[in-house]
């Protein structure tokens, strides 16, 4: 292992040619300034969201692999559809990684930055499939002793998101909600915090084997959308818990619609006298992932109180502001091997997680198949 002078980084680039490029680079570790530290990155998982920036809709099944073990070099076509969208990427070399865990190996002067000197840290701020990176100390979180890295590597992304999820449920008078893709690292954090917590929440699941993942922790309502059944089971659960908010990780195809329309059933159901309008709870689903890249379709059968609109951690984050923040994050150091544990299938290298058989399988997103790096390993 180096001095941390330099380091590997993985880089996504795509030219205007439409062809991506996903190569090692070589950089230098710049020096800390005063309330800065330097991490050596030793845990950094691959999150839906960091996909949408390594690979986005690349077709990677057609994938190249050239270069040396050591400094692989992957090349994939990008569907011209998708090229629209991206101008603003065209040519630049961008690192990777939102979030990750490492040990601090160089600190600049300040006493707050100096006291992390050699501790065990988690980090937010992005390019962490790196092997150093240089960080403000408010960017970073001390782990609780006895954390190891890979045990606080996914502390941000997913942890916060679910958070954000019961806070915005909350905020916005709802008492209870819908999650999909619910079988998830994401979803089954959910419930936990949602079984702690005592709010009811409907898993909405696409088959048994994920269906069973979520009754072993616990869950209550759990509906598989792929059940002749399904409606009617998702409309028997809204009913029971009074659910009027969803967070829809698919995005595409009919599943928004399935859910408003259910959740105005359910409130018929309960209603004291008949509107032509449609009943007068307000029904929200938030679009916070694109597991399905096709149109999202609204068949209008749920009245007129509704909204359908996108979700995003970062603004919620930026509304709740710091103090609000600070809370949210405490509980998750707290709850770090509880609650907000990630569970890993496979630990690979740098030069691995570009292994054309490795992207094969984390491309998919599928549930149960979660990665984690180690720049270090």
């Amino acid at each position: 292992m180096n001095d941390g002078k330099t380091g590997l980084e993985l880089r996504s680039l795509l030219k205007k040619s439409g062809e991506l490029e996903l190569s090692l680079v070589e950089v230098p570790t710049p020096e800390p300034a005063e309330d800065e530290v330097v991490v050596r990155v030793e845990a950094t998982p691959i999150n839906p969201s960091d996909l949408g920036l390594l690979i986005g809709p690349a077709d990677m099944s057609a994938a190249k692999a050239s270069g040396t073990k050591e400094m692989p070099v992957i090349t994939a076509t990008m569907p011209e559809a998708a090229m629209r969208t991206m101008a603003a990427r065209f040519d630049q070399s961008l690192p990777v990684g939102n979030e990750g865990a490492g040990t601090v190996i160089r600190t600049g002067s300040s006493d707050a930055a100096k006291a992390l000197m050699g501790k065990t840290v988690s980090m937010i701020g992005g390019g962490m499939y790196t092997q150093y990176r240089v960080l403000k100390v408010r960017d970073v979180m001390e782990l609780p002793a006895g954390t190891t890295a890979a045990d606080g590597a996914s502390w941000f992304v997913n942890p916060l998101t679910a958070l954000g999820m019961t806070e915005t449920m909350r905020r916005e008078n709802h008492k209870a909600l819908v999650h999909t893709a619910a079988a998830s690292n994401l979803g089954q954090m959910l419930n936990k915090i949602c079984i702690k917590d005592g709010i009811p929440l409907v898993n909405i699941v696409r088959n048994k084997e994920q269906a069973d993942i979520l009754h072993k922790i616990g869950a209550k309502y759990v509906v598989d959308s792929s059940a002749p059944d399904f409606m009617d089971d998702l409309t028997n659960a809204l009913v029971e818990t009074g659910a009027t908010i969803a967070f829809d990780a698919i995005g595409g195809g009919k599943l928004a619609s399935q859910i408003l329309t259910a959740m105005e059933i359910a409130a018929n159901k309960t209603a004291k006298e008949y509107s032509r309008y449609g009943s007068n709870v307000y029904k929200q689903v938030y679009i916070y992932g694109s597991l399905d890249t096709r149109p999202t379709e609204l068949n209008r059968s749920f009245g007129l109180s509704w909204g359908v609109g996108g979700w995003l951690l970062t603004p919620f984050l930026q509304k709740i502001g710091p103090a609000e923040i600070g809370r949210l994050r405490q509980r998750v150091a707290s709850e770090l091997k509880t609650t907000f544990a990630s569970h890993y299938t496979k630990v690979v290298s740098l030069a691995e997680a570009l292994d054309p058989a490795n992207i094969a399988v984390y491309a998919k997103r599928a549930t149960g198949e979660k990665f984690l790096i180690n720049p270090n390993k």
